[in-house]
């Protein structure tokens, strides 16, 4: 770890079970400690079933963990309420998925401003904002399209601009180039390299690729719910 960076997420003996006090009960995540340094680009890899889904949600504040000491951006988010935790993740975690999930039969200017809207932007400011991170991934000329009028990575590149509409502390994109051509994906990982490089942003990428993972600062491996290796770039 970087001395010299601030920490922007830390998570501590996570534990995740489903079915509890039933017969079924079945643990998923099994003690998991990760840290995350403000600015770093890193990768959680992993083969379906791992568990790097239910982590994913757990660090997006989509989920709670069952057991386990969580730390977002200074905010405990284990003693969070419901709706302190709605407005981290408006404010703080900017999603990518790979299903893209823009609103059908809205301009791609729309679904950008969409989470500034929940987060109390005024109009204008909402409009000249979207328009700013829509030119950001070479999409100004398709603010007006609706999403059944893009292609898959014009799709995708919306999809950024949006997870960017408040300034988010961290990016989190779930396989973000798994419905993708290689040459489309590659579009993608770029803009990710870029808002890394030249805005700071801290970015989590969650994949089963290890081509994908090689590219990030850091790689997390994760296997049947615990976390199996780690390695940095350049660094084996």
């Amino acid at each position: 770890m970087d001395r010299n960076r601030e920490m922007m997420l830390e998570l501590k003996n996570i534990r995740k079970s489903f079915y509890i006090n039933t017969p079924n009960e079945l643990e998923v995540l099994h003690g998991l400690d990760l840290k995350v340094e403000k600015g770093e680009f890193i990768s959680i890899v992993g083969a379906s079933g791992s568990g790097k889904t239910t982590f994913m949600n757990i660090i997006g504040v989509l989920d709670r963990p069952t057991d386990g000491y969580y730390n977002l951006d200074g905010v405990d988010v284990g003693n969070a309420r419901d709706w302190e935790l709605s407005r981290i993740r408006n404010k703080k975690i900017g999603f990518v998925f790979q299903t893209y999930n823009l609103v059908a039969r809205t301009s791609a200017l729309k679904n950008v401003e969409l989470p500034m809207l929940y987060g109390g932007i005024k109009r204008k400011e909402r409009n000249r904002r979207a328009k700013e991170l829509l030119e950001l991934v070479e999409m100004e000329d398709r603010i007006n399209h609706n999403p059944d009028e893009l292609s898959g990575g014009q799709k995708q590149r919306v999809a950024i601009a949006r997870a960017m509409a408040n300034d988010p502390a961290i990016i989190l994109a779930d396989e973000p180039t798994g419905a993708l051509d290689s040459k489309t994906g590659r579009m993608i990982m770029d803009i990710f390299h870029k808002l890394h490089k030249e805005q700071g942003k801290t970015i989590i990428l969650i994949t089963h690729s290890p081509e994908l993972a090689a590219e990030t600062e850091r790689i997390i491996t994760i296997k049947d719910g615990e976390i199996t290796g780690e390695r940095r770039k350049g660094i084996c």
